[in-house]
């Protein structure tokens, strides 16, 4: 009996939209990351990239739990001699609070070129507004 590989089919890849106004930070990147890899379908293949699209609205709304908005930082390392720099959770949001949404999802993803294939297909905007309606994303229902 031979095993039975799935055939991606790049054409008929959809685009779900979640929003994630009040939605917690870890459980919005779990079921993104599900939905990138395409784990919530029956043809599920760990080393194929069989996912769907998924756009973010609302990113800078997203709400992170017990004392992480305090207390979490982001560190960032330029390759040089004292180098570092750590930013606050409150800096992140304050200038790019889409970050926030793509390091969460970023960490729960494959780490090899599977992963960074899977992270092209990830859209975060900030505010109600994205510009893919003409690709006619379907809601994807937020369970937190």
């Amino acid at each position: 009996m031979k095993t039975f590989l799935p055939k991606v089919d790049v054409q008929r890849r959809a685009w779900r939209v979640i929003d994630a106004n009040g939605a917690v930070l870890g459980r919005l990147a779990v079921q993104v990351a599900d939905a990138l890899r395409g784990k919530d379908k029956p043809t599920f293949t760990s080393h194929l990239d069989a996912g769907d699209f998924v756009v973010v609205i609302n990113a800078e709304k997203v709400v992170l739990t017990g004392s992480k908005e305090n207390n979490k930082l982001f560190m960032s390392y330029s390759g040089w001699k004292g180098g570092e720099h750590y930013r606050s959770v409150a800096q992140v949001r304050a200038n790019h609070p889409e970050r926030l949404v793509m390091h969460a999802v970023k960490g729960m993803l494959p780490k090899n070129r599977l992963g960074d294939q899977l992270l092209t297909k990830l859209k975060v905007y900030v505010g109600p507004e994205h510009p893919h309606t003409a690709q006619e994303p379907k809601v994807m229902a937020y369970v937190g």
